[in-house]
């Protein structure tokens, strides 16, 4: 598929930073001119709902799309507010590093056999992350995974799996979101 590029026409006045030629509608300079506009607003080819658009509100840019119809700003976006954080990605990811240089410790529980609980702690012993296994008919019934503050107490984030079985095979899964 071929692209359209549109090259818009400036008009600029030397004082500026234009020359005399740019006091007349030229091709604008895409490794020298800037375009000043409110925002920019992204279609798709059979959809153009001004739903998607990325714009400059006071001092701060902001994205928006269908899926986050609340516009987050670019500081908000690079701290990992507003969107998916660490948090999130621990409630189904395993730890190896919370920082670039702590490690953290895994400890698996088992009660006869089978795992019961599973905690990843900071190198302070305080809890990063634990998920604790519930059995019906031998089989995991539930678990619950929480993450914690860096005080080891404090729940940031909790979702409970629900798990249904026919025979051995697994015929439903449901998460809730508890924090």
């Amino acid at each position: 598929m071929a692209l359209d590029k549109v090259k818009p026409l400036k008009l600029e006045s030397t004082d500026t930073g234009g020359d005399e030629n740019d006091e007349f509608p030229t091709s604008m300079d895409p490794h020298e001119d800037f375009i000043e506009l409110r925002g920019l607003v992204f279609d798709t080819p059979t959809v153009a709902d001004e739903s998607t658009v990325i714009t400059r509100d006071e001092d701060d840019l902001t994205f928006k799309d269908t899926n986050n119809p609340t516009p987050v700003t670019l500081t908000e976006l690079l701290a990992g507010e507003g969107g998916f954080t660490y948090t999130e990605f621990l409630l189904d990811s395993e730890p190896t590093r919370e920082t670039g240089a702590t490690d953290c410790t895994y400890t698996p529980t088992y009660t006869t056999g089978k795992i019961t609980k599973e905690e990843w702690l900071r190198s302070d012993a305080t809890l990063i992350k634990s998920i604790d296994y519930t059995y019906a008919s031998g089989k995991v019934s539930t678990e619950v995974r929480k993450v914690f503050a860096t005080n080891g107490t404090t729940i940031l984030a909790q979702v409970t799996w629900s798990y249904s079985y026919t025979g051995q095979q697994v015929t439903s899964a449901t998460m809730t979101r508890d924090v």
